[in-house]
């Protein structure tokens, strides 16, 4: 009998209580990076991503990073520069009913723009679909392309991906 390894997934009161994540208020006002980064390590690769100095780490460099909300600007620029995939963009503005988030999605094929997918939680359990709005894959990404869904209001805190296609 083999076990099966255990993956731990963070609540939401964890995320929300970490220094990198967004005010619900905050949120509803304009695109925002989203930094779900709760564990000490030695990182930093964000806070030089970001031209507007929205993101800080400091010292020592295991500072969980913090989003200045007044400085950012939500480029998303942060987000491919991430090695742990901790950080994404949402966009409650988008409109009346959807939301926009941005992810990275390493995985081939890439969905195209306008195509409906199946958007995952931090577990990877499906939880709607949504509408590919964009789909952002320059060379200075470093192969860490960036997706842009619409989904539901409700769930803009829960979808953090899309299944893999193919």
């Amino acid at each position: 009998m083999t076990s099966q390894p255990r993956t731990w997934v963070p609540s939401i009161e964890q995320l929300e209580a970490s220094p990198g994540f967004p005010s619900q208020a905050e949120l509803k006002e304009r695109p925002l990076a989203v930094i779900e980064c709760i564990e000490e390590i030695p990182c930093n690769p964000c806070e030089s991503a970001c031209p507007f100095g929205a993101i800080e780490v400091g010292q020592p460099i295991t500072n969980l990073p913090r989003l200045v909300v007044d400085r950012c600007r939500g480029c998303g620029l942060c987000l491919p520069a991430c090695p742990g995939q901790a950080i994404f963009l949402v966009d409650m503005t988008y409109s009346e009913r959807e939301a926009a988030v941005s992810f990275v999605h390493e995985f081939l094929p890439l969905p195209r723009k306008g195509a409906i997918v199946n958007a995952v939680d931090r577990a990877g359990q499906v939880v709607c679909q949504a509408t590919v709005l964009q789909v952002l894959n320059p060379a200075k990404y470093d192969r860490s392309p960036v997706i842009k869904l619409a989904v539901p209001k409700e769930l803009a805190h829960q979808v953090r991906g899309m299944q893999r296609l193919g």
